[in-house]
């Protein structure tokens, strides 16, 4: 996307006509988020409230609302008369309902939702559906008109916000920071995205830290801290700090106004600069804003002679006893009449004049900008021929390479035909990860200091690297969830850091497809390499494959996992993810050189079935069953099954071996329970209905079990795979401390086949007396055995 900077049209400082609309729009907001969180019926208080007018269950968050409200306001206000793109992005996501009201006197509301209309009755149906069965969630959820953040699990509000501003720069991000959320590890390792943020191609992110005191049950440590320590960490993040404080209502918008003004300008100054030439290079110093104002701003004061608002007993429901307290109850109706909602609500229920005018228009409205439903500005990733990629595969098992590099390649290209519509975010570790091709076209983007010794290293690059899973699967979050397309690369252990992220986006994918309204947006694809099979290196810290089962137990509408076993298929496979829409693909395949089994037509094939008889490596003649079944999903585990077939096929002349190899587990499930999952006729021609199953796996053995339930005689796959064992090793250990060796494999096939073949008993003392010297060996030699390491379908032997 070209930045292009137009002369802005100015902001006027805030005068009486400009108060009144802001603060009739901040009554009627604050009005709506308590009818929602109390009532069931007399919505604009034409009667006297009773017991029957309140809710049973009394679900919500008032503490925060009043402050979304005021900023939310003050920002359209900046939007009505400037023509700034925004987005809103509430890290305090319990503000639910005062989000859900401004899109409501926003019209946008009503257009998406039509029952909810701005009349009396449609107010109703608003107050009665959140929180409740059959309505809405109590956050900032995929329901919410003009949201990418649900807020749910606190700490991602400043990610997704600068993810959705990269290459996307007319666009500024309003990113809330509750004081609760603050504490966090996550928003406490995001400060840093302005080092990453670049003003001439980049929109901007504007920080409000709102310190009202508390979280749910106790202070908030940035609140008690003297703000001049604040202030010093927050410039030392390279922030300009503005700061606003009070409760006094005219004074606060006022204030607020101007701070808002203040950071406005200077966003636009930054921006100005860089972008028509005037600019040295260097990283600006960015505005944020600091917002001091009580929680529970405006709603009852003290509650049975205890205070509430400024406290913690205002973040829930701060009368929580109104059906059972008359006192209460009539507390809550001086509440609601505070407002003076007869100002605000025409005769029909409408909301009047001031506050239809204090909105912005149109796709200008925060809660109708397309950004918030990014698929309505995907475009389709201009992607080179894959195949033109591909590895040259004589024949299968006879060479190595290293997978990767070959989708580094692929990556290399996407990146160079389009320049604003693709990113790779990865932790430190491209290079690492052999995807260091890009490169060739981009360099690491950084906005600090750089130095003679620093390589593809620059302000103008597009590669993003930072060494915070965190903020690389949140940037990437909101890079697609605003309509752009990437991946997330990491070390497969070091993804459970973020492994909340992932199934927090999954849940948001899978809500969204309940909404026709929402357009599905580029696929959340996370690559995981150096991998636990081959981290064998950096010990057992390394060695963890828990994302797979992370994955497997998310909603089959979103959820996909695929184990490419060479480069060929991880080609077909990144291709698919990269065209795909609204799902989490998960792609697991590791760095280090490894053998090659199919040819590009093959895997193309191969990919598109997601598993498949591997004749060349069994015995199986198709004729009749065999006598066991060697099925593999993952790359090493390939490998040793393979290696295993082998040792049958040359030690036990006449047994029947049958090699499936798997790579999109979802083909693993019932029809029914994932979109993927192959027929039962299918399944029958792969595994049979009654022959045992060797199955090795990339992950933990409780996967292919929880896959196969409900398939015939499931009882009969047994599993190898990762059990936890692990240490600096060599890489066979690996696999004989997990017990998935070839020599594992050979001697369960043996145990569980049907018919026990001549030679087994021998064969299985064999495998015992290999383990034994394979131990023996790596202590001596601090390696592999030559026949293991250097083992290939080429040789003919059976290591």
């Amino acid at each position: 996307m070209t930045a292009v900077v137009t002369e802005p049209r100015t902001l006027p400082e805030l005068d009486e006509t400009d108060l009144a609309r802001l603060d009739a729009w901040w009554r009627a907001n604050n009005y709506l988020t308590i009818g929602q969180i109390y009532l069931q019926d007399n919505a604009l208080l034409h009667e006297p409230l009773t017991p029957a007018h309140i809710k049973p269950r009394l679900l919500g968050h008032w503490g925060t609302s009043p402050g979304l409200s005021l900023i939310y306001a003050h920002v359209s206000r900046l939007i009505r008369y400037t023509g700034q793109q925004a987005i809103y992005l509430a890290g305090p996501g319990h503000g639910g309902p005062a989000l859900v009201a401004a899109g409501y006197l926003e019209g946008a509301y009503t257009e998406i939702y039509p029952k909810i209309s701005q009349d009396e009755a449609g107010m109703l149906r608003l107050f009665r559906q959140f929180s409740s069965p059959g309505g809405i969630p109590s956050h900032v959820s995929v329901t919410t008109p003009g949201s990418i953040h649900e807020g749910g699990e606190l700490g991602y509000v400043l990610v997704h916000a600068f993810g959705a501003v990269m290459d996307n720069p007319d666009l500024l991000a309003i990113a809330v920071v509750g004081d609760g959320e603050a504490e966090t590890g996550p928003l406490e390792g995001s400060w840093k995205g302005v080092s990453f943020l670049n003003p001439k191609h980049d929109g901007a992110v504007l920080p409000i830290l709102h310190l009202n005191g508390a979280k749910i049950a106790g202070p908030t440590v940035l609140a008690r801290k003297d703000p001049n320590e604040v202030r010093a960490l927050l410039r030392g993040h390279g922030y300009d700090v503005v700061e606003v404080e009070g409760d006094d209502v005219p004074g606060m918008h006022f204030r607020f106004a101007a701070a808002l003004g203040t950071a406005w300008r200077r966003i636009r100054e930054i921006q100005t600069a860089a972008r028509e030439g005037d600019w040295d290079g260097s990283r600006p110093t960015w505005p944020m804003i600091v917002l001091r104002s009580p929680k529970g701003w405006t709603g009852p004061d003290e509650v049975d002679g205890v205070k509430v608002t400024g406290t913690w007993r205002s973040h829930q429901v701060p009368l929580s006893g109104v059906r059972d307290n008359p006192e209460h109850l009539a507390m809550l109706e001086r509440w609601l009449r505070s407002y003076r909602p007869e100002e605000l609500f025409d005769r029909t229920g409408a909301p009047n004049a001031l506050i239809r005018e204090q909105s912005p228009k149109g796709d200008l409205r925060m809660s109708a900008t397309p950004h918030a439903n990014g698929g309505l500005l995907t475009r389709d990733l201009d992607l080179p021929d894959f195949r033109g990629y591909a590895l040259d595969v004589a024949a299968p098992a006879t060479t190595r390479a290293e997978s990767t590099r070959k989708l580094g390649e692929l990556m290399r290209d996407i990146y160079r035909r389009n320049p604003d519509n693709f990113r790779l975010f990865c932790p430190d570790e491209t290079n690492s990860n052999r995807l260091g091709a890009v490169f060739e076209v981009s360099d690491r983007t950084f906005m600090e200091r750089v130095t003679p010794d620093d390589v593809k290293l620059g302000r103008d690059g597009r590669v993003v690297e930072v060494l915070s899973e965190h903020s690389c699967h949140g940037w990437l979050e909101g890079y697609n969830l605003t309509g752009r397309h990437g991946m997330f690369a990491t070390y497969e252990a070091f993804a459970m850091v973020s492994a909340s992220q992932t199934v927090q986006h999954g849940k948001w994918l899978q809500e969204a497809r309940n909404l026709p309204w929402r357009a599905k947006v580029p696929s959340l694809n996370v690559l995981l390499t150096s991998t636990c099979w081959r981290n064998d290196h950096n010990g057992f810290s390394h060695q963890g494959p828990g994302l797979i089962q992370v994955v497997l137990t998310q909603h089959g509408d979103v959820a996909r996992v695929y184990l490419p076993p060479d480069a060929n298929c991880l080609l077909s496979v990144a291709d698919h993810c990269f065209r795909s829409r609204s799902y989490v693909n998960l792609i697991v395949i590791d760095k280090q050189p490894q053998l090659q089994y199919l040819t590009m037509d093959e895997a193309i094939e191969h990919c598109t079935r997601g598993a498949g008889v591997w004749e060349w490596a069994g015995t199986d003649d198709g004729t009749s069953d065999p006598d066991i079944v060697l099925a593999c999903a993952g790359d090493v585990v390939t490998m040793e099954t393979v290696a295993a077939a082998q040792i049958l096929k040359e030690r036990l002349p006449g047994f029947k071996t049958r090699v499936v190899n798997i790579v999109d587990l979802m083909t693993l499930p019932r029809p029914k329970d994932h979109p993927h999952g192959m027929s039962e006729t299918q399944f029958t021609e792969l595994f049979t209905d009654t022959v045992d199953v060797i199955s090795s796996f990339h992950g933990y053995l409780g996967g292919i079990h929880q896959l196969v339930h409900g398939r015939p005689d499931a009882d009969r796959f047994h599993v190898r795979g990762f059990i936890e064992e692990g240490t600096t090793t060599t890489p066979f250990d690996m696999t004989v401390r997990n017990q998935v060796s070839r020599y594992h494999l050979v001697m369960d096939a043996i145990n569980n086949a049907k018919r026990l073949p001549r030679g087994a008993t021998e064969l299985k003392a064999w495998c015992v007396a290999q383990l034994a010297r394979h131990d023996a060996y790596i202590v001596e030699h601090l390696e592999d055995m030559p026949e293991v390491r250097d083992w290939t379908l080429a040789d003919r032997t059976t290591g």
